[in-house]
């Protein structure tokens, strides 16, 4: 027997894919259907990949995420109301301390999220590559930390 999910339009899976990513990857990976895609427009600037194919490929870049983020925090978050509720469209802002670098990380978001069946299926992030350069202390720290 399948598992019941609650059902979850686009707007609660967002909310749920601020809070959890910060401290709970494997629980916040249950949001993902399994052919999910997740994709970073500007990543190609700084040879980061600009797409992920998949949960399993998903989990792979984001496993580390709390340990690269400490107290990660979103703030200033700007919903944007769709007609379906199977999109949803937010402005946020995310800061954090890079453990690797002591840094402090600022970043400006525009995410994406696209639902069906209560999973995420397709997620976009937009953000200022030169943002991460800077926190990271450059593109070899970066790739090397966040690009397994």
């Amino acid at each position: 027997m399948k598992p019941v999910t609650p059902a979850r339009d686009a707007s609660a899976l967002m909310d749920a894919h601020l809070e959890w990513i910060r401290t709970d990857i494997e629980r916040w990976l249950g949001l993902f259907a399994e052919d999910a895609i997740v994709e970073f427009p500007y990543a190609p600037s700084i040879d980061m990949p600009d797409r992920l194919l998949g949960k399993e490929a998903i989990r792979r870049y984001f496993a580390e995420t709390p340990k690269h983020f400490l107290g990660l925090v979103f703030s200033e978050v700007r919903r944007h109301p769709m007609a379906s509720p199977d999109v949803a469209i937010a402005e946020v802002h995310g800061s954090a301390t890079i453990a690797a670098t002591g840094q402090q990380y600022e970043q400006d978001y525009i995410m994406v999220l696209k639902a069906k069946d209560g999973r995420i299926t397709h997620y976009r992030e937009y953000w200022d590559p030169i943002q991460g350069l800077k926190a990271f202390g450059g593109t070899e720290n970066l790739q090397r930390l966040v690009n397994p």
